[in-house]
């Protein structure tokens, strides 16, 4: 007959001259390099910084070169967060009681950016397609900005229309001046007219047209 017991062992840590005991589990997973005291923040683990995208925000909105911004970190140091919550929030304000809309545009963002990235490393550009998802993602933010003022003069057919290409214009510029590089050359205008069209395009989905 075999006879007995298994206990379990008592560890115990001396933490400031008192004895804590320790459960068997907790030992093996400090064994194993694991400590609790060293978990990162939610935003740290989801690699989101909220300072660098409010950065990038103010780049795309303000493309002026005379402002000092440094506007080769939206291509140069892409991320993904930021320009899905720039989309997202656009797919929201252009809702009106249609929610398929969302869809259309987070796949216009998609499959636009892939098709520009396509056309730029035909053309013999040096740009990742994250890079262009990024900064086709943060140029939206021109089209937010002028969403509100459509409301106000939308009975208004020439103001709404000038405004309309206003947004397009600095939507474009803001994209364009990031991603056309001067490896393009004589051929900028063969990227630069897509990009036109895919946010003229953003712009109809916003509008119903």
């Amino acid at each position: 007959d075999l006879s007995g017991s298994i206990t379990t062992p008592d560890v115990k840590l001396n933490l400031g001259g008192e004895f804590i005991k320790e459960s068997t589990a907790t030992t093996f997973l400090r064994q194993r390099g694991y400590d609790q005291k060293k978990k990162k923040p939610l935003l740290e683990e989801l690699d989101i910084d909220l300072k660098d995208i409010y950065y990038k925000i103010r780049c795309v909105l303000m493309p002026m070169p005379s402002l000092g911004f440094n506007r080769q970190v939206v291509r140069d140091n892409p991320d993904f967060w930021g320009p899905l919550a720039v989309v997202l929030f656009f797919s929201m304000i252009s809702l009106y009681g249609q929610f398929k809309v969302v869809s259309w545009i987070i796949t216009i963002w998609i499959f636009g950016s892939l098709t520009i990235f396509l056309l730029a490393r035909v053309l013999g550009g040096e740009v990742a397609y994250g890079q262009v998802l990024g900064v086709i993602g943060y140029s939206l933010l021109p089209l937010i900005v002028i969403a509100p003022v459509l409301l106000v003069v939308g009975s208004f057919e020439v103001v709404s229309t000038l405004i309309k290409l206003f947004g397009v214009f600095w939507a474009a510029y803001s994209a364009a001046s990031l991603l056309v590089g001067e490896e393009f050359k004589t051929k900028k205008p063969l990227l630069i007219y897509p990009i036109f069209l895919l946010y003229i395009y953003f712009l109809s989905l916003y509008t119903g047209v």
